[in-house]
């Protein structure tokens, strides 16, 4: 049999298989195709789910000790849904907050407060009380279920915002109110008197803010169900997948994997907090398929010890996003047993929307050069009506020439609604009928797409535009660097100059200034080595994003 290409296999999926079978929606006076087998809403895509697999007590979730068949868990959904409505007083529309870690309860909550009509707001677990205290103020929720540590750096917000903290796990003993009283004597059945259309708000997203205030991000019902079946069909998962959660459910909804893992009768595998051995045991022991993560994740099981890394036999696909882990780090993990997957998105866009999907003449290249044809962020997913790579002034297509560098473009479904409670950020995110990502990339001839730099991180220097990814993935290389960013520092002779903050990793002997430019120099054309290196910490968000606007404040003043 002859090998598909990516385009191929796509059609071959949506013509066969009728959980796939498309036709054509009118969204928001906009025609678009859409699944036509798509429950209303997400809190219905449980109950889906056991239908099809005909088998409510296969096992739905694990967290350590803690089983949930299908059957349990949809009872439990439907009991909070139940008491959000009968006992809280929660209507349709009304936003609930959830602050936790990837507990067992986040992805129950999620399920419940959409069977219930509400909206989801997700908040991020590693925010400070300031952060968190922007977000619930601006989204309006007034009741929150929280762990432990989110419950208590609420608490001193309860009576400023009128909130109603509800603590989810009762061995951490948070106060009053517990999920578990909330549960009791609610009907295991769904809700009654819920009316929700498929565009109607599922859940608030907070962008991550690297710029300044995050901005609420407005996510649909049918948006992320069209962008989980995106996952399924990119990555072909297959039924029943395994799936282990390295990634926090709260970063763009998981990228949308609890409604693809569901929807398709897999069984969820709970990680409280990332560490390697672990994640190495968890795959072992639940023959974990598939996991998620940025790429220091991957990074980090290098360092496990060598029983770990050899205590599973089968392989793992491992999807990441952001910029591609360096050559050295694919070829070991894969000869771990991990099989990389490189996809690009953002919280706009519910996650992944383009995949660097894989060709099979592409596997016996050197790993070299397979890392750098992995960098790439590919070609859109068959659910996202469009991508394109063009001139963000006059809104036209790139040439396909792999060097002319234009903005990201994406339109279609999987598309947020807009910026909540903001729309001139939203008219002008939507500028021209795309959605501007601000990503900075070229088109190569395959019609894959890469990332060269942030529309907003771009240097200019004498004229030459110097890409900020191109002088960071050279100080990558340099031995004795852990991490690196590289921003503009004004320059009276050349408008602006390469300024590097990098942090040394521990073992790095004596490392000075010079030793790094003279590598560089080494690598790069002139313009783009970088004038400035500063030894320091790199400031990030608390998801783990360098904060160059930060980073940019600093270089003014040096």
């Amino acid at each position: 049999m002859t090998a598909m290409t990516p385009e191929e296999a796509i059609r071959h999926v949506v013509s066969t298989n009728p959980t796939f079978e498309v036709t054509e929606s009118n969204i928001r006076g906009v025609t678009y195709k859409t699944f036509k087998n798509i429950p209303k809403t997400l809190g219905g895509l449980i109950q889906a789910s056991r239908e099809i697999q005909g088998n409510g007590a296969a096992e739905f979730l694990v967290y350590q000790d803690e089983r949930w068949t299908y059957d349990a868990f949809t009872a439990d959904v439907n009991r909070i849904a139940n008491g959000l409505r009968d006992t809280l007083g929660i209507k349709t529309g009304d936003r609930v907050g959830i602050a936790m870690r990837n507990y067992p309860e986040l992805l129950m909550l999620t399920l419940a407060v959409a069977s219930a009509g509400a909206v989801v707001v997700f908040v991020n677990a590693w925010w400070t009380t300031e952060e968190l205290d922007y977000a619930l103020q601006d989204s309006g929720a007034k009741t929150v279920f929280a762990d432990g540590p989110r419950f208590e750096r609420m608490k001193p917000l309860e009576d400023d915002l009128g909130l109603r903290l509800i603590g989810v796990r009762d061995a951490e003993e948070m106060g009053p109110h517990k999920l578990s009283a909330l549960m009791q004597g609610m009907a295991e059945t769904p809700p009654e008197g819920v009316d929700l259309d498929t565009d109607d708000d599922f859940a608030v997203m907070y962008s991550s803010g690297t710029t300044g205030k995050p901005k609420g991000v407005v996510y649909h019902h049918r948006g992320a169900y069209e962008n989980a079946m995106g996952n399924q069909a990119v990555w072909s998962m297959g039924m029943h997948p395994v799936y282990l959660w390295t990634l926090p459910m709260f970063h763009c909804n998981g990228w949308c994997f609890p409604w693809t893992i569901t929807a398709f009768a897999g069984t969820h595998v709970c990680l409280r907090k990332v560490e390697p051995e672990k994640i190495l045991q968890l795959i072992s022991e639940h023959k974990v398929s598939h996991m998620c993560g940025a790429p220091i994740v991957l990074n980090t099981l290098l360092g496990a010890s060598d029983a770990a890394k050899s205590s599973f036999s089968h392989t793992v696909q491992a999807m990441t996003a952001g910029a591609a882990p360096p050559a050295k780090v694919i070829e070991a993990i894969e000869n771990m047993g991990f099989r990389v997957t490189h996809v690009y998105g953002l919280t706009e866009v519910y996650g992944p929307v383009t995949v660097c999907a894989w060709k099979s003449e592409w596997d016996d290249l050197p790993v070299e050069d397979r890392a750098r044809i992995k960098a790439r962020q590919g070609v859109r997913y068959h659910t996202l009506a469009g991508m394109m790579v063009g001139d963000p002034e006059t809104m036209e297509a790139v040439p396909k020439d792999g060097t002319t560098i234009g903005e990201i473009f994406l339109r279609g479904n999987t598309v947020m609604k807009g910026y909540l409670k903001n729309p001139k950020a939203t008219e002008e995110a939507f500028r021209g009928g795309w959605f501007h990502t601000g990503d900075l990339a070229v088109w190569h001839e395959d019609g894959y797409a890469e990332i060269k730099d942030r529309l907003k991180d771009i240097i200019i220097s004498g004229g030459e535009n110097i890409s900020t990814i191109e002088v960071e993935d050279i100080l990558y290389r340099h031995p004795d660097i852990l991490e690196a960013a590289v921003v503009a520092r004004p320059d009276e002779k050349w408008g602006e100059t390469p300024c590097a903050f990098v942090t040394l990793k521990p073992e790095a002997g004596d490392v000075s200034e010079d030793d790094i430019i003279a590598f560089c120099r080494e690598r790069l054309a002139k313009f783009k080595v970088p004038k400035t290196i500063v030894f320091s910490e790199l400031p990030k968000t608390s998801t783990g994003k360098i904060q160059k606007f930060v980073l940019r404040d600093d270089a003014k003043n040096l």
